[in-house]
């Protein structure tokens, strides 16, 4: 092998550029709404390569907006038959700003709850949408609606189109939400730290003899000290009554 003078991990660098350079480059536009919200949906997209355009559309009984426009991203990309390095045009921040400033990774991280009673909404389809993100290499853009875009305008008639359609299939993320959706379940060892992300470990509690309660044990992070509470940890200590 010739000596170009890289080290290892500057031609393994090089090597992946290669190859992302060498994928087959597309142009997705996505749109997505429902009415009312919420309501009946549906989401439009126009998909665009050198040598081909193709339209899809769908359509939900009762969903959200967001949830189509998610929705219209994750249709695009599984419609894709081999990696495929993208740019998707949407017309939705919260889409885009959710993917491009890191928001949905931070949300996978801390299991898809924001406090300890908030759920992340539309979880089961970020999930969808990330996995779609490791097989293509995907830029997510912001684009101005009804603007005149004309792909932009494509995919809003779509979308409208497919929401007025009769029969529509269930939004089974969307309708079916588990019972637990409003409560957080108790934090495990293991999992990030809420300030620091250092995986939190289980420390043993103790009682004091003035409290009626103590929590057997509660979690802890060994970087920023943090304690966490277990509320199924927690113990009724029965204190003796008085005789007067």
């Amino acid at each position: 092998m010739a000596d170009t003078g890289e080290s290892p991990e500057m031609a393994v660098n090089s090597l992946i550029n290669s190859m992302l350079g060498s994928l087959p480059h597309v142009e997705i536009y996505t749109d997505g709404g429902s009415d009312p919200n919420p309501g009946p949906g549906g989401y439009g997209v126009v998909l665009l390569h050198p040598k081909k355009r193709r339209e899809i559309s769908g359509g939900f009984r009762r969903t959200t907006n967001n949830r189509m426009e998610i929705y219209a991203a994750i249709a695009g990309l599984e419609i894709l038959k081999e990696p495929c390095k993208g740019t998707l045009y949407s017309d939705s921040e919260y889409l885009v700003n959710s993917m491009t400033e890191g928001w949905v990774l931070a949300w996978k991280k801390k299991k898809w709850w924001r406090k300890q009673t908030e759920r992340v909404p539309n979880s089961d389809l970020w999930e969808r949408l990330l996995v779609l993100c490791q097989t293509h290499q995907v830029e997510f853009r912001w684009v101005k609606g009804h603007a005149g875009h004309r792909e932009n305008e494509q995919c809003d008639r779509l979308s409208t189109e497919a929401l007025r359609k009769p029969n529509l299939p269930a939004d089974v993320g969307y309708e079916n939400k588990g019972e637990s959706d409003g409560v957080r379940t108790d934090m495990q060892e293991g999992e990030p730290c809420r300030k620091c992300s250092t995986p939190v470990i289980k420390r043993k509690g103790k009682w004091k003899p003035e409290s009626d309660y103590y929590y057997e044990f509660h979690l802890f992070c060994p970087t920023c000290e943090t304690t966490y509470h277990v509320e199924s940890a927690k113990r009724v200590v029965e204190q003796p009554r008085s005789l007067f």
